[in-house]
């Protein structure tokens, strides 16, 4: 990606285990102080201050890059430059190369999974205990759900752009929709092995990031509408409002009525600014023979350009940053337009270390009312969100290779790091405010790596990549201090060679579980925010994906099945499992479930909003494709047996009874088996995506229908709905 200078908090995590500082009781490893100056973000003193520091990052940031491509090609005079050969190593991470009474709603009825209690996550499909909510077809579809044998399409509206998620509450629904992508410089000389982006391709990777193992949390590089419908009247919804942004979905969340939206803007690109000279090569990079130039041709071309691009940059106006929204309310039939919302650098916040040319907007409303739009915004980088009713963070990774300065005085130990920001929330308004930022060593997984409780916040990192032996994974816990985040107690040096691959906590405990051959669950006494500690390890072949928390003692997990290799292990079919956890130095696994060989795959294994326990009537939901056949070692399966979700009954006491399966696909197998089970294990292509109880009935919900069914028989479709539009 784009070599840009980050925010520095520069926290040193020299001792291990909730060791504290004679200086500052309680404190881990407080900042030093100069250090600390750099932590923090400053508000901002209106624009002018904004585009001053935009200007002063944009032009060092020019010329570290010129400054990078300049070596690379001086150094390539005397030889070819790039000419490699890859080896596939089969412990890597990277894929391997493809050979009722109508009047009365249900009485028990399940709704999204989310992370954190009475904080509602944003999603394709939403449903209460009458109707189903669907974006399908670039359209909003109301579906009248109960009785289940009678469920049928009441509203189908079409929505601009792409919607892809949704919430509901309150006879409102709030519609995000991806838009055209964003302007992207255009630099074809960029060298990719400067740690950049082939900007070529655009900036994002187009494919959202949920599970977030080998993906990042950055957004569709799409503009953003946000649309809000009263539906009130399901058969006719209403317009209410628009909202269009020039950046990007990164997440949200709804606490009641208020919807709280982390949106990214891309890196400011200024016209004229380039980053490799004119005629100079232009297609270097793709040729294996030494360049036909001279070092001072090359030396006097980039200092040309230095020259030309920091003139460009000086005389750049505000405009030429700031990020936009639009926003259009609809009000007793008036059109309300507001344009500029940010355009007086209100609630900005800079960075003490520069990070970067990006804006990350923090916007938040309340979907009831027409009311004026709320924005908190810092000069950052995009990245995991978690939140609860008060709190919500931003998780953001840095790596030391694509960086020109580093947080810690030892990259070598520590070369990957998570700055967190935090925002503070008012439940009932739709304020905001930034309320500091902090560092650990490492990378975070994903949402579920971090949870706020007795206001500490828990956060679990990997440092290094598989295979190299030198990985390993740390504990942290920070506590807000006077707007710093810093660190109360660590564990670190977690399973060596082992990287992270599922996290979740519940109170005072914390759970975590690493792998290379086998499944390690760690579970971790939080309750010395200062002295964390290792209580307890279970382990198991394979890994977990995901873990829920069945009750007070049990969690229900996903992930998969593997075969031990000796020096690494092959993922399998997708496993189940009942871990009890009532004596959190002895966890035991009391059940399990293999579904498939390899190449079996859920939506559910990477995306917990397709995973669904129903508890209160023993029931567990997830998408499945089933492959079987050979399936052994590092060979996929060879036949696709089943398409669509599953149905289990699911107890402590007695395990995992298959109910049945809800078809949506044709099994198939022969030359056209690999489409269906030719799957990475962090990319998953079921075509069942969501799933919805209500009482005794399950509803399947898949990109182009909904099949409806009885749990007794879930073969047996009673219902399919067509989410196509004719």
């Amino acid at each position: 990606m784009y070599r840009s200078l980050a925010l520095i908090f520069c926290l040193t995590l020299a001792s291990l285990v909730g060791c504290a500082s004679d200086t500052s009781p309680g404190i881990a490893n407080p900042l030093p102080e100069v250090a600390r100056s750099l932590a923090g973000l400053q508000p901002a003193d209106g624009c002018d201050d904004v585009a001053a520091a935009l200007r002063e990052q944009a032009i060092e940031e020019m010329e570290q890059r010129l400054s990078d491509n300049e070596q690379m090609l001086l150094s390539s005079l005397s030889g070819g430059y790039g000419c490699y050969e890859a080896e596939y190593d089969a412990a890597g991470s990277g894929p391997p190369a493809s050979s009722a009474s109508r009047d009365e709603g249900a009485s028990d009825y399940s709704t999204t999974n989310t992370q954190v209690a009475g904080v509602d996550e944003a999603d394709f499909v939403k449903n209460d205990d009458q109707y189903i909510y669907v974006l399908a077809d670039a359209r909003f579809t109301i579906i009248d759900a109960w009785p289940a044998a009678e469920a049928h399409v009441v509203s189908s509206i079409p929505v601009e752009g792409e919607p892809k998620k949704l919430y509901v509450h309150d006879d409102r629904a709030v519609i995000y929709s991806s838009l055209d992508p964003l302007q992207v410089a255009d630099d074809p000389g960029l060298w990719w092995g400067g740690g950049f982006a082939p900007v070529a391709n655009g900036y994002y990777d187009p494919s959202e990031c949920t599970y977030g193992y080998d993906c990042d949390f950055r957004g569709d590089g799409r503009g953003l509408r946000v649309t809000i419908f009263d539906i009130e009247d399901k058969s006719s919804p209403k317009l209410q409002r628009e909202s269009e942004l020039n950046g990007s979905y990164l997440n949200s969340r709804r606490v009641g009525s208020v919807v709280y939206t982390a949106i990214t803007f891309p890196e400011v690109t200024l016209p004229g600014v380039k980053y490799w000279p004119e005629g100079l090569l232009d297609d270097f990079g793709y040729s294996c023979e030494p360049p036909d130039l001279d070092e001072n041709q090359v030396k006097v071309a980039f200092a040309l350009l230095r020259l030309t691009n920091r003139a460009l940059i000086e005389e750049s106006s505000i405009h030429d940053y700031l990020p936009s929204i639009r926003d259009t309310r609809y009000v007793n039939g008036d059109r309300i337009e507001e344009d500029g919302l940010l355009n007086r650098c209100e609630g900005f916040y800079l960075s003490n270390a520069r990070d970067g040319r990006q804006f990350l907007s923090l916007l938040s409303f309340d979907m009831t009312e027409l009311d004026a739009l709320n924005t908190t915004t810092i000069v950052g980088r995009p990245g995991a969100v978690y939140a609860n009713e008060r709190s919500l963070y931003v998780a953001v990774r840095h790596d030391h290779s694509a960086m020109p300065v580093w947080y810690f005085d030892d990259p070598e130990q520590r070369p990957e790091a998570t700055t967190v920001h935090k925002f503070r929330l008012y439940p009932g308004s739709i304020a905001t405010d930034y309320r500091g930022s902090g560092v650990v060593k490492g990378r975070i997984l994903n949402q579920f790596a971090m949870d706020e409780h007795d206001e500490h916040l828990r956060i679990a990192t990997t440092t290094g990549h598989l295979p190299s032996p030198d990985v390993h994974s740390t504990m942290s816990v920070l506590r807000d201090v006077e707007g710093e985040l810093l660190v109360a107690g660590d564990v670190d040096g977690i399973a060596p060679t082992e990287d992270i691959r599922s996290v979740r906590f519940d109170g005072d405990v914390g759970f975590v579980v690493t792998f290379k051959k086998t499944d390690p669950l760690f579970v971790f006494d939080l309750s010395k925010a200062d002295a964390p500690k290792i209580r307890g390890e279970l382990k198991i072949p394979g890994f977990s994906t995901y873990m829920h928390l069945m009750d007070d003692s049990h969690l229900l997990t996903i992930g998969y099945d593997a075969d031990d290799q000796g020096s690494f292990a092959w993922f399998q079919g997708v496993q189940l499992q009942i871990i009890n956890v009532a004596d959190l130095e002895d966890p035991r696994l009391i059940h399990k479930e293999v579904i498939g060989t390899r190449g079996s795959t859920s939506e559910a294994t990477t995306n917990h909003l397709a995973f669904n326990y129903f508890g209160s009537r023993d029931l567990l939901a997830i998408p499945m494709t089933i492959c079987e056949g050979s399936g052994s070692g590092g060979s996929y399966a060879h036949e696709m047996t089943f398409g669509g979700l599953l149905v289990y009954n699911v107890t402590t006491g007695e395990g995992f009874d298959l109910l049945g399966g809800v078809p949506h696909a044709t099994p198939q197998s022969g030359p056209d088996y690999w489409s269906a089970c030719g799957n990475w294990w962090t990319n998953s292509n079921s075509l069942v995506q969501r799933s919805i109880f209500m009482e005794s009935y399950v509803y399947s919900i898949a990109p182009d229908k909904i099949n409806v069914a009885h749990i007794d028989d879930p073969a047996e479709v009673l219902v399919s709905i067509d989410l196509m539009a004719e």
